[in-house]
């Protein structure tokens, strides 16, 4: 292919005619050559404007219907990035680029600037031809399931900012004349200053790999970060920033390197097992413990889940107590069932059956240590359903039946008096 300096000379064009018209018509040498000089830069530069929009308009459509017809979207990604538009631009630059010196032939100043203006230019226009490269690589990968939840942006962004870094080097090159040896060494002298402008960007760098390479949060993931506020789904993760969307549909963005340096709570191993945990006590009032007489296990026998055991728990007691002699005219002496070990019993047989509860993973009523409150018995369980609103209404089930359910083993809730039960209290 013929360099575009050797098209002019075989087109023969003449960039002067003007000025030798104007000479002819007595105009001075200095208006003629800038009447010329202005002409030839309106000249080229409609050219180059009817060439830009041809080849735009050409490539870009030849790249949709090439996209339209195969079966990969990466050359989908590819024109909505704008990659065809900025690849048609390269040739009426390199136009210009070789028009310069015949246009200005008689302005060797400004020729020198012109050229390092384009020579700039030239250097963009390939970084922006790079960016829109990388950042179709990026949203294609983002459709495939490998890479959804991999920080891709930040990837991108370290991506960009080395070209970016390499485009500036050359820059400033075209610009100074200066050596690359030269400027880099130079700037090794005031790499510390650069540390300080960049230190967020080169420690999200950092914590960007972190957080890839020990799978540490992910896109989609659940987290809570108290410090920030932040209780959401990840929705982006890039250079400097992790964006998480929480559950009021309100945005939090967190510093990317704060989910290396501070600590945070995700569920992605809750969500990734069977079953979500319920952690959640309820206070029953130490004074409606008791033991339980000979009646009161006739009473509770009549409740078919805890039947089986109440007999059978009973027997043992029954022979320990004859073993050793105890006198049960008086309850406290030897062993005994309480209504509150009944129902604690009924509590776990009552989560066992439940339908909603993932029996494969830890299950069991406990009680807490004593409070002013009453005596905490604590549900611990895994529902089978983890989605949010499901989760609530299976806990919120689970713990209506067991408030109801109180009243048959004779114990109580405690919550505290009301102005009303004070009132109450107070009238004779």
């Amino acid at each position: 292919m013929l360099p575009l300096r050797t098209f002019y000379v075989l087109m023969e064009i003449d960039f002067k005619w003007l000025y030798a018209l104007l000479k002819e018509n007595g105009l001075g040498n200095q208006m003629a050559l800038y009447l010329n000089l202005a002409f030839n830069i309106l000249s080229v530069l409609l050219l180059v404007i009817v060439l830009d929009y041809f080849l735009r308009k050409v490539i870009v459509q030849a790249f949709s219907v090439f996209s339209k017809k195969t079966s990969t979207r990466f050359d989908d990604f590819l024109v909505a990035s704008k990659f065809p538009k900025y690849a048609a631009h390269i040739v009426p630059f390199l136009l210009v680029r070789e028009a310069i010196p015949f246009v200005l032939e008689d302005f060797p100043k400004l020729e020198g600037v012109l050229e390092k203006a384009t020579d700039v230019y030239l250097i963009v226009l390939v970084i922006w031809i790079i960016r829109s490269f990388v950042n179709t690589t990026r949203n294609y990968l983002k459709t495939k399931d490998n890479f959804k939840d991999k920080p891709l942006r930040s990837y991108s962004q370290v991506t960009m900012i080395v070209i970016w870094f390499i485009g500036g080097i050359y820059i400033f090159k075209e610009l100074t004349g200066q050596n690359i040896t030269q400027f880099l060494t130079t700037l090794g002298a005031t790499s510390a200053i650069i540390l300080l402008i960049f230190k967020d960007t080169i420690l999200g760098f950092v914590a960007s790999i972190q957080i890839s390479i020990n799978d540490i949060v992910r896109i989609g993931d659940w987290i809570t970060q108290e410090k920030y506020g932040a209780d959401g789904d990840v929705v982006e993760i890039n250079l400097t920033t992790v964006t998480v969307q929480n559950f009021d549909n309100t945005f939090t963005t967190i510093p990317t390197y704060s989910f290396i340096s501070d600590s945070f709570k995700n569920w992605r191993g809750m969500q990734e097992s069977g079953g979500r945990r319920i952690k959640r006590a309820i206070y029953i009032k130490a004074n409606s413990v008791k033991f339980l007489s000979a009646d009161d296990l006739k009473k509770l026998s009549s409740i078919q889940m805890v039947a089986q055991y109440i007999q059978h728990r009973q027997k043992d007691i029954d022979v320990y107590n004859e073993k050793h002699g105890y006198n049960k005219n008086t309850l406290v002496n030897g062993r005994n069932q309480t209504n509150l070990g009944i129902f604690r019993k009924y509590c776990d047989l009552y989560l066992k059956n439940h339908p909603a509860v993932n029996d494969d993973l830890m299950m069991m009523a406990r009680h807490l240590a004593p409070t002013t409150q009453g005596i905490p018995l604590e549900v611990y369980v895994f529902s089978s359903d983890k989605r949010w609103e499901n989760y609530e209404r299976i806990m919120a089930d689970i713990f209506e039946h067991l408030i109801a359910a109180l009243p048959y083993f004779d114990l109580e809730l405690f919550e505290l008096p009301s102005g009303k039960d004070i009132e109450r209290l107070q009238k004779p």
